[in-house]
């Protein structure tokens, strides 16, 4: 016999609903209140945004930083003005003195520390043109992002914007490609803000039949939107907010906030329909399918939560963003749509477009309900074959993932019309080396090594062998392929200090493209006569990849026991969540593979309207998954609900599922396709980074809602059977004390496998 536990108390939820159904009128006026009063809080919370960098703190490129602003008051230039002549080349005098000027009125721009160019450094190739046409002045901002691209580039940028008789100014650089890159983020929240209200408003009217619930879902959304935006003007009083949390804002809010109504709408009309008083159908929904929200919800909490273990600002910021728009949208789902749920009543099951009202028993099923239910059946009576043709078509959706490579961002996540983009494409196509890019060695306490010239010169000539490396400069001169080619003129000066001195070692703009990593590894690598720290923006991305890399680790563990918790105590089970857990990274490889195939290796890319790099920057993809993860989750828990509560009702696996499918997969269908639609409204973004979230999202949810839930669930459960709700005794003592179930049955959790 199975193991069955008693019934455990649970009257806090039911006394909820009781109670959210008698004072319906004032919970909908104290969410309205709340409601205006967090968008009045929440308003300022889009100017106290920060602009974040790609930096670890603490590394070997933030200390070298630190050394070369404390010590040399220098460091990575990244302001760059980009002259083009009309006629002649940059040598000729009139330009030559042109450009002095310019470089001097730069100098003395406020919010400028230093600024130099080709005409003030001894006329290095590494600054200037293949064909003579080009030069760059490079320049210095200090202080943080925010103080950069908000205050010091909207003065400098027009003002150095230059269009005269003899030559053309353009302003670029990586500050300006990240203004750029924030403003158009900004003006695509706006454009997905416009597609995703109507479009969800469709899609709820064809699912629900009803349009005032399909307006409930939204108002719901926009309560979350308006309170998340709330709380995070509050965080920014202690943290820094990346201005990019306001998309996962409005897409995670509108798409939770769907998910979680349609699970209590599909379930106050099933209560409805079953012959339940208005009272008691709210009661009901707020205990069973609230509770059940509630533990959904905990589960992308507990995914986004591990972003706190890495030490980031820009990823942090989703965290917080994340966590408090799930927070919102559960407290909106099961405080306010119940109460609203209460006001309307019966006429909740009144439907649109000449469908009869909804009546007796099987009058809340959704025609989808019966499909639903016989490809579960049709999947139980052949589990092999349907799962392994699942996993065989999720294995090659996949498996461009293996090719996954991580690399560099740059101005190639902006649209080929934004014009610092264009002033690096300049600069690829022009240019043999990246001077912005330089490696920065740094030896702070070099002692009476930093005056030997003789070892500077070889150690700098070394460097300059190295494949990839196009000229190194320091205090000995300029070295290129192991050879002098310019001795120390005053411009050297600048890398000598007492005890102290730093070389610039600049890449190839071919070596840069294609192998990064692999540079800085091999300066880094090679031996100094002191000891030297390595700095300068690919060094700063590839500590950042690096800490990003040492600690995902730590990151899958965080991610897999907490959900492995959540889904225990939701089924009793330890087999379970072990299948969840398989099943939903299966589904992420096809994310990834996605995000290879499309972003990295460029297909699709006229049609999306991008350019691949043949890299991915890190970070996206870490916060991909976390998001991802939890949402997949999410659907678990919508599912293994019903079918824990049929198999509470019965005892029977097979019939577990198939009923279990039938009540939640229709649920699971329309909320999967709004939420898809949601995130596939980034995919208009013209930052590759939001296009990436809103194309691998999209994919991962439809992916999850189809081929996991309708497939691979039912196949590896009936291959299972009553050992899919096997745990250890202690477990399920543990489970009948503190597992949540929706059926009124007493809780068949952890049953032994049955025999005979």
């Amino acid at each position: 016999m199975p193991f069955t536990a008693p019934e455990p108390p649970d009257p806090a939820l039911a006394r909820l609903g009781r109670f959210l159904a008698r004072r319906r009128v004032g919970v909908l006026v104290a969410g309205l209140l709340t409601a205006l009063v967090a968008g009045l809080v929440g308003a300022p919370t889009v100017g106290a945004l920060v602009l974040s960098r790609f930096e670890a703190p603490g590394s070997e490129s933030h200390r070298a930083a630190t050394a070369l602003r404390e010590e040399f008051g220098t460091g990575s230039p990244n302001l760059l003005l980009l002259l083009t002549v009309r006629d002649g080349t940059v040598d000729d005098p009139a330009i030559a003195a042109a450009g002095r000027e310019l470089t001097a009125e730069l100098a003395g721009a406020d919010g400028v520390a230093e600024a130099y160019s080709y005409w003030t450094r001894d006329a290095s190739p590494v600054l200037r043109s293949e064909d003579g046409t080009q030069a760059v002045l490079l320049a210095r901002l200090p202080g943080d992002a925010d103080t950069v691209r908000r205050e010091v580039l909207p003065e400098l940028g027009p003002d150095f914007t230059r269009d005269t008789a003899a030559y053309t100014v353009r302003v670029g650089g990586g500050e300006q490609v990240f203004l750029e890159a924030s403003g158009q983020a900004a003006a695509d929240f706006l454009r997905a803000e416009a597609i995703i209200f109507p479009m969800v408003f469709l899609l709820l009217l064809v699912v629900l039949r009803n349009a005032v619930l399909a307006v409930l879902p939204l108002l719901v959304g926009l309560f979350t939107i308006a309170g998340t935006l709330a709380v995070l003007r509050g965080v920014t009083l202690f943290a820094e907010i990346s201005t990019f949390a306001l998309n996962i804002t409005l897409v995670m809010g509108i798409a939770l906030a769907v998910d979680y109504c349609l699970f209590l709408i599909f379930r106050f009309r099933e209560e409805l329909a079953a012959g339940r008083t208005v009272p008691d159908a709210v009661a009901a929904t707020v205990r069973t399918a609230g509770r059940t929200v509630l533990f959904s919800g905990g589960t992308v909490v507990a995914s986004l939560s591990v972003l706190f273990a890495l030490p980031f600002d820009f990823l942090r910021s989703f965290a917080y963003a994340g966590i408090a728009v799930v927070l919102l949208a559960v407290a909106g789902s099961v405080l306010l749509l119940p109460a609203a749920l209460a006001l309307l009543g019966p006429r909740a099951s009144r439907r649109l477009f000449g469908a009869r009202r909804a009546s007796g028993a099987g009058a809340a099923v959704d025609p989808g309900s019966a499909l639903w239910s016989r490809t579960a059946r049709r999947v139980m009576r052949r589990p092999l074959a349907y799962g392994a043709a699942a996993v065989v078509v999720l294995a090659v959706l996949g498996s461009p993932v293996f090719s996954l490579r991580f690399g560099l961002p740059d101005d190639r996540v902006l649209p080929e019309s934004a014009p610092s983009r264009q002033v690096q494409q300049d600069i690829r196509d022009g240019f043999t080396a990246e001077q912005s890019d330089a490696l920065l060695v740094v030896a702070p306490d070099a002692g009476p090594a930093a005056a030997d010239r003789a070892a500077l010169a070889s150690y700098a000539a070394e460097l300059s062998r190295i494949d990839g490396v196009a000229q190194v400069d320091g205090a000995a001169g300029s070295f290129a392929g192991g050879e002098l080619v310019t001795v120390p003129a005053a411009s050297a000066e600048r890398f000598a200090g007492d005890g102290a001195t730093w070389l610039s070692v600049v890449p190839t703009v071919e070596r840069l493209e294609t192998d990064p990593f692999g540079l800085v590894a091999e300066v880094r690598g090679l031996a100094a006569p002191f000891d030297v720290e390595v700095g300068g923006y690919p060094a700063d991305l590839v500590d950042y990849r690096d800490s990003l890399v040492d600690r995902l680790p730590l990151l899958l563990l965080l991610v897999l026991a907490v959900t492995f918790v959540i889904l225990f105590l939701l089924t009793g089970s330890v087999v379970v969540p072990l299948k969840a857990t398989v099943l939903n990274l299966l589904s992420l490889s096809v994310m990834f593979g996605a995000l290879v195939w499309v972003f990295q290796l460029g297909n699709l890319s006229g049609l999306l309207g991008f350019t691949a790099t043949g890299s991915l920057e890190s970070s996206i993809p870490i916060l991909m998954f976390c998001v991802g993860y939890g949402l997949s989750m999410d659907y678990e828990v919508f599912m293994l609900a019903r079918v824990k509560e049929e198999y509470d009702r019965t005892g029977d696996t097979a019939t577990a599922v198939a009923e279990g499918l039938r009540r939640s997969g229709p649920l699971i269908t329309a909320a999967g396709a709004i939420l898809a639609l949601s995130f596939a409204a980034y995919a208009t973004s013209e930052v590759v980074f939001l296009k990436m979230l809103g194309v691998g999202l999209a994919l991962a949810v439809l992916v999850d809602a189809t081929l996991i839930r309708a497939i691979l669930v039912p196949a590896i459960m009936r291959l299972a059977g009553d050992l899919n709700w096997w745990a250890p005794a202690p477990l399920r003592r543990l489970h009948a004390r503190v597992g949540i179930s929706e059926s009124d049955e007493a809780p068949r959790s952890a049953a032994p496998a049955r025999t005979g």
